[in-house]
């Protein structure tokens, strides 16, 4: 999900408000809470349930900065954001970190002068179409009704491919997922158009999920990932090394089982060591205890967990690795040594 809309507006919020402090992390620690931007709802990335609980991929990306903190992965406060609020929310200081969906684009990173800490999803732009309508391609979709939410670019995608394939679309605005899902289960729409991941999270939440099909083209590169506003390295280092932890845990072998036997006393593998605070000065350097990546990896899990718990092949979701392997594994996930 991905917005382009209202950058020119943004850009000037984001430098009055993204550059005027370099002090986030005392922000934070000061108000004892962090302030995470989250989805308005996408099961398995951020969702809340009955209770109000929030959980997914991305909440634990805030829960395991929360964690990397103040050693408590409850010290988070979910704000949900549209589409089209969630730039508006982080350039304004609303927010201290957005982890929604959120894809990495030069425009995003320059002109809205924001910083992408890294990557928790490699995806790309799917098609979603009631099986009953007998298609087996997005190529087969001239004249359709697509539900499309507004001023991202996925609706960029969209126009491309129809374009490029000589073809015709109605779009139906909408802002939310669950908007989308509303339209495209009245059949206000013929077609459900976003990041794949989040169609498969929407094909598992029906009645009979195998009534809907995802269409095998992927139409573009969506490398989804948490940001921070410019002007506050420090701070983007600790969201960016607090993700890289997660990714360099699984790499390693140190999971939520093992981690405390590991953490207990200085290993053979001194990156084991530097990453869990036995070794080495690193949490000093981010200006955190010695133990945060500890904590943060305590918080949900390693990455691999992650994945496995909230949208892994045993989940409702069932997303399979691929890209978002290891890149020992034939994947692209990846973290910088910690050293």
């Amino acid at each position: 999900m991905k917005t382009t809309a209202l950058i020119g507006a943004l850009t000037v919020a984001g430098l009055s408000a993204g550059m005027a402090s370099a002090a986030t992390l005392e922000d934070v620690q000061a108000r004892g809470v962090l302030n995470c931007g989250v989805t308005t709802g996408v099961v398995g990335f951020a969702s809340p349930d009955e209770n109000g609980v929030w959980s997914g991929i991305d909440v634990s990306v805030c829960r395991a900065v929360a964690a990397a903190i103040f050693g408590d992965n409850d010290a988070v406060e979910f704000i949900p954001t549209t589409a089209k609020t969630r730039f508006t929310a982080l350039a304004s200081g609303e927010i201290d970190m957005l982890a929604r969906n959120t894809t990495w684009t030069l425009s995003r990173d320059v002109d809205l002068k924001f910083e992408f800490t890294g990557i928790n999803y490699y995806d790309g732009q799917g098609f979603l179409v009631p099986a009953e309508l007998g298609v087996t391609s997005a190529t087969e979709l001239d004249g359709a009704t697509v539900c499309i939410q507004t001023g991202t670019t996925t609706e960029l995608n969209l126009a491309d491919f129809f374009r490029a394939n000589g073809m015709s679309y109605q779009p139906v605005p909408i802002e939310t997922n669950a908007e989308a899902q509303q339209q495209y289960v009245a059949g206000a729409c013929d077609v459900y158009t976003t990041d794949a991941s989040a169609l498969a999270s929407t094909r598992a939440s029906f009645e009979t999920p195998g009534d809907h099909v995802l269409l095998p083209e992927i139409v573009s590169k969506e490398p989804l990932g948490p940001l921070v506003r410019h002007g506050d390295n420090e701070w983007g280092d600790i969201v960016r090394w607090t993700l890289n932890a997660l990714i360099t845990a699984e790499e390693l072998g140190v999971t939520s089982e093992n981690i405390e036997e590991l953490a207990a006393a200085p290993t053979g593998n001194p990156e084991i060591n530097r990453l869990l605070g036995t070794e080495g000065e690193l949490g000093a350097m981010l200006g955190l205890p010695a133990d945060w990546a500890k904590n943060a990896i305590m918080s949900d899990g390693n990455y691999g967990e992650i994945f496995e718990k909230h949208i892994g092949e045993n989940t409702p979701i069932g997303l399979a690795r691929g890209l978002n392997a290891l890149w020992t594994e034939g994947g692209l996930i990846y973290s910088p040594p910690f050293r």
